[in-house]
């Protein structure tokens, strides 16, 4: 496998279009608002669970929320 691969996501837009704040993204899945904005930013990539959780709150397929990049 490449190690370059970074994971990538389309949360921000995904929240944006359910009119959601970070910190109501973050309640709704049970995580703090700053990890939702490690999440967009990059800076850090979900466990499977969390990212599962956050497809199914936002109503996404995984891979509607992630790509690699």
């Amino acid at each position: 496998m490449d190690e370059k691969l970074i994971l990538k996501n389309r949360l921000k837009v995904a929240r944006a279009e359910k009119s959601l704040s970070q910190g109501d993204l973050a309640k709704l899945v049970g995580v703090s608002r700053q990890t939702i904005s490690a999440i967009e930013t990059g800076q850090f990539s979900p466990t499977a669970k969390l990212a599962l959780i956050l497809c199914i709150a936002l109503d996404k397929k995984f891979e509607d929320l992630f790509y690699f990049d």
